[in-house]
């Protein structure tokens, strides 16, 4: 028989657990209350519902914001089969407004405090996303190695939506002939080799990727296309080498708001008075806010997505904006279908990178995908000229 004093220890130790119990009680009718809004049950079996695999993701979740969500689920916390519709539906209800994490408010006074996107930082994102293994992303990308977002106006494959981006690009531009492009950040040289395949024109890319520069080189044998491994910051310091046209796609969420400036300048000395210049960019809808710290720490370090209005406000010193084109939707179709192709070839890489690279992989391609779904991302098109075409610009859509 215990004594009375072992008895008062059991007591004393069972009564905390039942108050543990009805905390985690009120915790999950908190959540829930908040999901209803979004049309997802925890537990439910519906594609988009949120299923609970370990007693404290909820805590977790709500003690740690977006990193904790994401670091949840590649730790096999929570399951969903649609991830990509949760994210749509959660943004859509604003329910992410609920979840206030502080580390997001450091984030974004970081961002304006330090140089984020130094020329020594800048290399990093290359080394750990970008040389991941081009044999990776040729299994999940199109032909062309476009990793960006692709044109779905008239395509209906992942191909056509890709050709028909690049494409526009050129037209957009107003290549010919002869003229001389430079590619900011071109990673596999997808446009270049497009544009000197259709369009005659001589190319020039910028990376910091050493494995992009080597694969794309190679694609692009016998063509007259140029790769240099270098960060923006010091190409053509003296402005000596003009192009007629310029071209960043899919790059300037890299740059971060303290370097913008330094960016349009490299643009500007780097183009001829009488050129087009051409930014493809995500954005987000309104300035500030910071990074998701999540996509921060395991996707793109250093990235940093701008607004319509930090664009504006850093370009026009040095351009006029000629065009603006927001065809973000179609980056929801671009993503589903880079998802497709790296599900079906997971089979080939899961010795190389192993299960929590999966989960990790899987969750960014279709979280990403529900944010453009929700429209709480953008994908712009801008089109710049030094000093404004006479007669003024079309559009070639």
């Amino acid at each position: 028989m215990p004594t009375l004093q072992q008895q008062g220890f059991v007591e004393e130790r069972s009564k905390p657990a039942r108050g543990q119990a009805r905390s985690d009680d009120r915790l999950r009718a908190l959540v829930q209350s908040w999901l209803d809004e979004a049309d997802v049950k925890l537990d439910g079996d519906r594609p988009w519902d949120f299923r609970i695999k370990h007693p404290k993701v909820l805590e977790r979740v709500l003690a740690e914001g977006s990193l904790g969500l994401g670091e949840a689920y590649m730790d096999g916390w929570w399951e969903c089969e649609r991830l990509d519709e949760f994210f749509a539906r959660v943004l859509r209800a604003r329910l992410d407004d609920r979840v206030r994490n502080p580390s997001l408010v450091w984030r974004a006074l970081k961002a304006r405090l330090i140089n984020l996107q130094s020329v020594r930082r800048a290399w990093h994102v290359g080394e750990v996303h970008y040389d991941l293994g081009s044999d990776f992303f040729e299994a999940m990308l199109d032909p062309y190695m476009a990793y960006s977002c692709g044109y779905w106006a008239n395509a209906k494959t992942l191909e056509e939506a890709q050709v028909a981006k690049l494409d526009l690009i050129c037209r957009k531009l107003g290549l010919e002939p002869g003229m001389r492009l430079l590619d900011v950040g071109c990673g596999w040289g997808s446009l270049m080799r497009y544009a000197a395949e259709h369009y005659g024109v001589e190319c020039v890319g910028l990376t910091i990727s050493k494995d992009q520069a080597a694969w794309g080189q190679k694609r692009c044998a016998g063509l007259p296309v140029r790769f240099i491994l270098a960060d923006y910051r010091t190409f053509n310091v003296d402005g000596k080498e003009r192009f007629d046209r310029i071209a960043s796609v899919g790059m300037f969420e890299h740059v971060g708001v303290r370097n913008y400036k330094a960016y349009f300048s490299m643009v500007r000395r780097s183009l001829r008075d009488d050129g087009l210049f051409l930014l493809h960019t995500i954005g987000k809808n309104r300035r500030g806010g910071g990074t998701d710290p999540w996509i921060e720490k395991y996707i793109f370090p250093n990235g940093e997505l701008p607004s319509i209005g930090e664009v504006a406000d850093a370009s026009e010193h040095w351009f006029v904006m000629e065009d603006l084109h927001n065809f973000g939707a179609d980056y929801d179709k671009t993503l589903m279908a880079w998802y497709e192709r790296f599900e079906a070839a997971w089979p080939r890489f899961r010795e190389r990178y192993g299960e929590r690279f999966y989960r990790m992989w899987r969750y960014y391609l279709l979280a990403c995908a529900g944010t453009f779904r929700a429209r709480t991302n953008q994908l712009w098109q801008f089109v710049f000229s030094p000093n404004g075409v006479p007669g003024g610009y079309r559009r070639l859509s």
